[in-house]
């Protein structure tokens, strides 16, 4: 069964959230107490905490490798993330990592195709598009392509594999690379591709196009590796000549021929957004911004928002992710509030991980099936589901964005302040955010405000309070707030 996924439009500015799907599934099951696969989730979810967003990310439904299974259930530095994920590990909670894909056929523990493609008529019912897991640079090292007499996968003699064991391994009388980037240790339970083969990059697209027929997008997984820039650098003469053409150059318009309205975000590091962007990329991972809000550095956070709209309206803004401690513990709840605040208002896409919202502190390894018993911030959960209802009822994220400018009135207390504005023809919202640890007193300069009127009227969405001004007076000296620690307002801004 294939599905228009032109049946809905993307909206810009999305929220996305990221379910961990195997883990999810089986605490689905638990609280429900019967097993739930993904063409039988209960109404309520739908109904409740997805229709707040416009995109999900299933990660991890594709078919995992029993080599990378036997490689997690095995490998003792993966043993102490376990024990911190659950308090009692069995054998069977360890499945392998989704990123050693086996097949990218949709796992039949998870409910196969068709359940996929059922959770998939969910979510276009309620205007919510699907992306999946694509991983460009490596796949599972017992993959069926290890079969085939190709230029397929980097390849070393016996011996490489002899005098670096832990960068290549025997499979079928060849010696061929495992998975790898430039900078760390390589993913044992993978094959590297190479991705300067010309088979390697049609297998590429074929298998983009059979992802097209189920989904809206995919997020790929560390893009950037398989660059010419990047792939030389990793290889060196064992990748060959690059070839002229970038992979992803090649890759996404033949994909696009007949999904022209499929998407690519890239998880990209190392400042290479930009590049990826103009090799096809429809958003990149907005990674600065994120190691900028764990320093809670204002200076740097708004020194950032610096930068050309039409590149920030590409990021993929996040405070977490299946890769990142959770935010609730590296932060705290209420300095996650405020960064929350920031990144799911700001031009661009704003992702959201499971779990994020209810306060678990729990990072999960993505070899686990379960994740140990958390108990939920009911508070913060609250939170997060009014700031996104919030975001999408009043359509904040409009058709233009600045950055605003703020002054303390006194001990610089405007440097703590984050705060921007989005209009349209019709409606302007101006957020502002206090990004510290003390109260904070600021005017707020907003340049393309309309001030060609004799008041204005500030709305507080939140509370429902409203604020009118002399127009001329905003104008000259900014509006006044006042905000507690770690607090944000988001006004509606009109003619009163």
């Amino acid at each position: 069964m294939q599905m228009n996924n032109e049946q809905t439009k993307w909206k810009n500015h999305s929220n996305l959230f990221e379910i961990n799907t195997w883990p999810w599934l089986t605490e689905l099951s638990e609280h429900y107490d019967r097993k739930i696969i993904l063409d039988n989730i209960p109404e309520e979810i739908f109904e409740g905490y997805l229709q707040y967003f416009d995109v999900v990310w299933l990660m991890g439904v594709w078919e995992r490798s029993p080599a990378s299974k036997r490689i997690a259930q095995e490998e003792p530095d993966l043993q102490k993330a376990y024990q911190e994920a659950l308090d009692h590990v069995k054998e069977e909670d360890i499945i392998g990592s989704p990123y050693a894909v086996y097949y990218y056929h949709v796992d039949k523990n998870l409910g196969g195709k068709e359940s996929l493609l059922k959770f998939r008529e969910q979510l276009l019912a309620r205007n919510i598009k699907l992306i999946l897991d694509y991983v460009p640079n490596h796949v599972a090292r017992d993959h069926m392509w290890t079969l085939e007499k190709s230029d397929i996968f980097i390849e070393g003699t016996f011996e490489d594999m002899n005098s670096q064991p832990d960068n290549y391994f025997s499979s079928y009388g060849r010696v061929l690379a495992h998975g790898k980037d430039p900078y760390f240790l390589p993913w044992t339970d993978t094959v590297q591709i190479n991705a300067f083969s010309s088979e390697a990059r049609t297998k590429a697209i074929n298998t983009l196009k059979s992802i097209a027929d189920i989904c809206d997008g995919v997020r790929c997984d560390m893009a950037m590796l398989v660059t010419n820039k990047i792939f030389k650098k990793t290889w060196g003469d064992k990748a060959g000549d690059p070839p002229e053409t970038e992979f992803w150059e090649r890759v996404i318009p033949s994909v696009r021929e007949n999904h022209p309205d499929f998407k690519f975000i890239g998880e990209v590091y190392w400042d290479m957004e930009y590049d990826l962007m103009q090799q096809g990329f429809d958003y990149c991972y907005d990674k600065r911004l994120y190691d900028r809000i764990l320093k809670k550095n204002v200076e740097e956070i708004t020194a950032h928002l610096n930068a050309d709209y039409n590149y920030q309206k590409k990021l993929v803004r996040f405070l977490e992710n299946h890769d990142e401690i959770r935010v609730a513990k590296e932060l705290g709840i209420n300095l996650s509030k405020a960064a929350a605040m920031v990144i799911l208002t700001l031009p661009g896409m704003g992702l959201i991980y499971e779990g994020q919202m209810k306060g678990y502190t729990r990072k999960v390894p993505v070899q686990l099936k379960r994740r140990g018993e958390e108990e939920t911030d009911l508070d913060l959960l609250t939170f997060y589901r009014n700031l996104l209802i919030l975001i999408q009822q009043n359509q904040i994220k409009t058709k233009y964005w600045e950055k605003c400018t703020s002054k303390g009135q006194e001990n610089n207390s405007g440097q703590k302040i984050i705060s921007h504005h989005w209009w349209d023809d019709q409606n302007h919202f101006l957020i502002v955010v206090n990004f510290d640890d003390s109260e904070t007193q600021t005017h707020i300069s907003i340049p393309s405000l309309d001030y060609n009127t004799d008041r204005l009227s500030f709305y507080n969405i939140s509370n429902e309070n409203k604020l009118v001004y002399q127009a001329s007076e905003i104008k000259e000296t900014g509006l006044k707030v006042e905000l507690e620690a770690w607090k944000g307002i988001i006004y509606e801004i009109s003619t009163a």
